[in-house]
Formats: C-alpha cells, structure tokens, sequence
C-alpha cells in the first residue's frame, strides 16, 4: 500500500472507529456469552434469553433503519436502509422465529415477555437518535449493530466446536450475505463521514461508541439473564 493511500485508510472515519474502540471489541469477543457459544457450552436458557430480546431488538433496529432511509440524501441509500430494515425485520426474525418455535415460545408469550433493561436502553438509543440526529450520526450509532456482529460471527466461526447447537446463529452472522450488508454500511458510513465538519464527526464517534458499549451490555445481559428489579 502507498504512503498516499495509507494516509487515505487511516483518516477513513470506519478505520477511526475501529481503532478507537478495539478494546471494546476484543471485550466482547472474548466476554462468557461469546467464549461459551463459541465452544457450544452457553445454557439454553442463556441463549433462550439472548434470542427473545434479541427479537425485540430486531423491531427497534428496522425502526432506525427506516429513520435512516427518510434522512437519507440519495436515493441509492434510500434504497438501501429500506432493504436493510426490511432484513432485520424478514430475514433476520425467521433465524430467531426457528429458535423460538425450538424453544416451544408463541407469539403471546413473545409479545409478553418485556424488553430487558439492556434491550430497551438499546433500542430507545437508536430510535431516538435516529429521530433527533442528523443523518451522520445516526449511521454512526447503527455501524456497531452490524460490523460488531459480523466479526463475532467470523471469529466464533473459526474456532466453533463441531456440533454446535447454535450453528445457525453462527453461519448467518459469517456468511457471505452478512458480510455484503456490513460493507455496505461501512461504505456509507464514510460516504457520510468525508464532508462532515471535525465537530460533526466526532458526534458519528460519540454514537459509534456509545452504541459499542450498549452491544457489550446486551451480551453481557443475555450471559445474566437481567430483568427489570421492580
């Protein structure tokens, strides 16, 4: 790689945020829920909490994902957030809806159960932002979703046990169709990022981080099973 196109990575705001929060990312890749997935250990119930929440999340997610289309400049993006909510939404819930049928868990008993405090944090966070920010920010705050999943799945992949009962949360997040949409996102992200004034980025930075930490808790909620305490 030339000088000229090293220096052009290195002020590319993904490559920023990547190496601002890669402590963060080598926590979650190493936190229990990953470490016991990856080895096929996570309980059932672990997992059982993990995917309802993560279903509920998944409604939020397209709800942002939407925002993000409205505010989008172009229509190509247009396009493009539309499709990825209609995936969060669609494609992603059929891999949960296998789990939860597995899981013996109905729509009632799905719609009864209450976003968990890490779950509605998270997703109160990117609805709000999508709605309040402007639309740099708001791609800031929706990358994390889909890189951090994407290197997780790629990282538990490669060192997964044979037989794994969660071989199918594994092959959708380190899959080829995965991988394409996670492009995509980075390529918009820095699309976004290029005209945006140094004040403006680092609020993209600020959502980029905050959403980071909220994937940790997530994960970390899921591994504890967290309810509301009242």
């Amino acid at each position: 790689m030339s000088a000229t196109a090293s220096r052009a990575e290195a002020t590319r705001f993904s490559a920023e945020a990547w190496a601002r929060n890669a402590g963060a990312y080598e926590s979650i890749r190493t936190m229990p829920f990953n470490a016991e997935l990856a080895a096929g250990t996570l309980s059932r119930e672990r997992f059982r909490h993990y995917i309802v929440q993560d279903a509920h999340y998944l409604i939020g997610f397209g709800r942002a994902l939407s925002l993000a289309a409205a505010k989008a400049p172009e229509p190509d993006r247009i396009v493009q957030f539309a499709r990825a909510a209609e995936t969060a939404i669609v494609v992603e819930r059929a891999l949960h809806g296998g789990f939860l049928r597995e899981y013996g868990i109905g729509p009632e008993t799905f719609a009864a159960t209450p976003l968990s405090p890490a779950c509605d944090h998270y997703v109160s966070y990117l609805v709000a932002t999508a709605y309040a920010e402007p639309y740099e920010v708001v791609l800031g705050a929706l990358l994390p979703c889909f890189w951090i999943y994407a290197e997780v799945g790629r990282d538990i992949h490669a060192r997964a046990a044979a037989g794994n009962p969660y071989r199918a949360w594994i092959d959708t997040y380190a899959g080829e169709d995965f991988a394409c949409a996670v492009a995509e996102m980075i390529a918009a992200t820095d699309a976004a990022a290029v005209d945006a004034a140094p004040a403006l980025r680092e609020r993209m930075h600020g959502a980029y981080t905050r959403a980071t930490q909220l994937e940790w808790m997530f994960w970390d909620g899921a591994y504890r099973r967290t309810a509301w305490p009242l």
